[in-house]
């Protein structure tokens, strides 16, 4: 459903973002530990949430990546996905066909769309803070 990219970076501001509520800053090296991910890669994911204005950085001894908790609320899901991969997931066709509309829709156009209706709302009212409570109550996992 999401890149491979979009997964990392979901899962990489969500450990982010509980480390804020325990108001502490993460390292490269911590977060792609953490999330499963190879450090080059989880690097450029961490460019793309800092250019985006998802996550910050700061340089330092006493730097890292962080979250300032005031915006723990107000960042979901949906502002990951499309700082990613765009809004491509709420476009392409359910089958992959090249060409599918509502005038030559394909043979799950219909039902896809109700699916695709549903997926924005949830990415679009859960948040990082709702999240990473899950995680810091034990209630999700970001690797196994």
């Amino acid at each position: 459903m999401f890149s491979k990219t979009c997964e990392y970076a979901i899962r990489a501001a969500v450990y982010i973002a509980k480390q804020a509520l325990e108001e502490k800053r993460v390292s490269l090296v911590d977060i792609a530990k953490q999330i499963g991910s190879p450090e080059a890669f989880t690097a450029k994911i961490l460019q793309d949430l800092v250019r985006h204005n998802i996550v910050n950085s700061m340089k330092g001894p006493s730097g890292g990546f962080g979250i300032d908790n005031s915006r723990l609320s107000k960042i979901k899901l949906s502002h990951i996905v499309q700082a990613i991969d765009g809004d491509s997931i709420y476009k392409g066709c359910g089958l992959g066909l090249p060409e599918c509309s509502e005038k030559e829709p394909c043979p799950v156009h219909e039902k896809f769309k109700v699916i695709r209706s549903e997926l924005r709302m949830m990415l679009e009212k859960t948040s990082l803070f709702e999240l990473a409570s899950g995680l810091e109550k034990g209630l999700t996992v970001l690797k196994r």
